[in-house]
């Protein structure tokens, strides 16, 4: 795995990148030797957030939490990645490294702002969109942590959606041109 660090309003010190670096390495066997990390770290006033995201072969997995302190926010992290993983171990296991779950995983303790008149857009993002089915678009979701997730539907060719719904069902829209 290949780990970047980014700082923000902090200066990491070395013993905590070795921290990271010991408890990704309980994952080395799930993820490729290609992987890729960020560890973000930022330091708002009495509290510190820590996300982490690591890409693998398309793959996004990304878990982020805030603390007074930094080890504790990893150890929470490492708990979340760790839970990702399994919720989704069958679906997993087909696309990364056949003897990854061989073993247990390691137990480790945009908003728009509305106005009268017209909404203000703070910020656009550009998707890129891969053809993929309705189930692999909610893996991926899922793996991301987001409520939603827009994929090209390898099934129809349009442009889909997928959500969880509030009763924890998941949803899809697709895209219609009106006529």
């Amino acid at each position: 795995m290949k780990i970047t660090y980014t700082a923000r309003k902090v200066t990491l010190k070395d013993n905590f990148k070795e921290r990271v670096e010991k408890k990704l390495k309980k994952y080395e066997r799930v993820f490729s030797d290609d992987a890729e990390v960020n560890v973000k770290v930022t330091v708002y006033k009495n509290r510190q957030t820590v996300e982490i995201t690591i890409n693998d072969n398309g793959m996004i997995y990304r878990v982020e939490d805030t603390k007074a302190e930094m080890n504790e926010a990893v150890d929470i992290n490492m708990d979340k990645l760790a839970r990702q993983i399994r919720k989704n171990k069958t679906r997993l296991a087909k696309r990364l490294r056949s003897t990854a779950f061989d073993e247990p995983l390691p137990e480790e303790g945009t908003e728009e702002e509305v106005s009268e008149v017209t909404y203000e857009l703070f910020r656009t993002k550009k998707v890129p969109l891969k053809p993929m089915s309705p189930d692999e678009a909610i893996l991926r979701m899922n793996m991301v942590d987001h409520k939603f997730f827009m994929f090209l539907n390898s099934d129809t060719d349009k442009v889909s959606v997928v959500y969880i719904r509030d009763n924890g069902d998941y949803g899809m829209l697709e895209s219609e041109v009106d006529g």
